[in-house]
């Protein structure tokens, strides 16, 4: 479990960075900048969950 999280918080980190990465080259309204961060929500919501689980 404690890998799963770990790879999960890699996975949000990597997200977030490129989020912010394309925003700057663009906007947050980028179709591509909202997608990723729909994804980030859900990645987001996940750890959540599975923190939930552990407490």
């Amino acid at each position: 479990m404690e890998s799963s999280l770990k790879q999960l918080l890699n996975e949000i980190e990597e997200n977030r960075s490129l989020m912010v990465k394309l925003a700057l080259e663009s906007s947050f309204a980028d179709e591509k900048v909202v997608k990723i961060s729909w994804k980030l929500d859900h990645l987001l919501n996940t750890y959540d969950e599975l923190v939930q689980k552990i407490s």
